[in-house]
């Protein structure tokens, strides 16, 4: 398998929405694709990355950079594709990107009850730091 990591570009959407389907399965309204894409895309498009098998989309990475921390979000690969270093691909690709630009650090988000994918962040040097994450919805629709 020769798989290609690629800047996202529009012919990828459909492909993307599958993935995020089977990846993301119980996701919140404000990530779905049909905003969440158009957005990355108006900002820092380089930072959405995809990876392909034979050109099918068989996984995905949005980082971002605010010119003091870099940012890993939406990650996933298809699960008939796990376990081949497709991730460590993506996420490899979005360091190097996230470096080019002058980030020195990157933050990312897991649940805490998610304990495999805190493994997989672990072997790639990433660590728990102690913070306590805060957020907050503004705008329509979805405030509260």
């Amino acid at each position: 398998m020769a798989v290609e990591i690629v800047t996202y570009e529009n012919e990828h959407f459909a492909e993307v929405v599958s993935l995020w389907r089977e990846a993301f399965p119980n996701d919140r309204p404000w990530n779905n694709a049909a905003s969440t894409i158009p957005m990355k895309r108006a900002f820092q498009p380089d930072l959405f990355i995809v990876a392909l098998d034979m050109g099918q989309v068989i996984g995905s990475v949005m980082a971002g950079y605010d010119g003091h921390r870099g940012w890993i979000n939406r990650i996933a690969v298809l699960q008939s594709h796990r376990k081949r270093g497709i991730g460590n691909a993506l996420m490899r690709e979005a360091e190097l990107r996230l470096h080019a630009m002058g980030c020195t650090k990157i933050n990312l988000q897991v649940l805490a009850s998610n304990a495999a994918v805190v493994e997989f962040y672990r072997r790639l040097g990433y660590s728990v730091e102690e913070r306590i994450s805060m957020s907050k919805r503004i705008g329509e629709p979805f405030s509260s």
